[in-house]
């Protein structure tokens, strides 16, 4: 899985969990957004920062069950369809 950072948005407190649970590449914007599947995260100010790619299904799944761990929350759970390009979008989650 690819994952990338956006320009001039500040990352969420739990961004160090994140990266430590996920095993992830950092790519550019551009690749991860070529990706099959995209997952957003949220900031406490509620901006994508984050983007993360995955190419496959089960990659896709496995790293919304990290998150989920995390205590974060999929705001697309319930919807059909993707919102602003992703299929899941997270926020919340508890800082270790």
């Amino acid at each position: 899985m690819k994952t990338a950072l956006l320009d001039g948005i500040t990352p969420a407190k739990i961004d160090k969990q994140i990266m430590g649970n996920l095993l992830l590449d950092i790519a550019s914007v551009d690749e991860v957004r070529q990706e099959r599947m995209l997952i957003g995260v949220r900031n406490e100010d509620g901006e994508i920062y984050r983007l993360i790619g995955a190419a496959k299904a089960n990659n896709y799944t496995n790293a919304v069950e990290e998150l989920e761990d995390l205590g974060m929350v999929d705001e697309l759970k319930e919807a059909d369809g993707t919102e602003e390009g992703c299929d899941a979008i997270f926020s919340g989650g508890e800082v270790e």
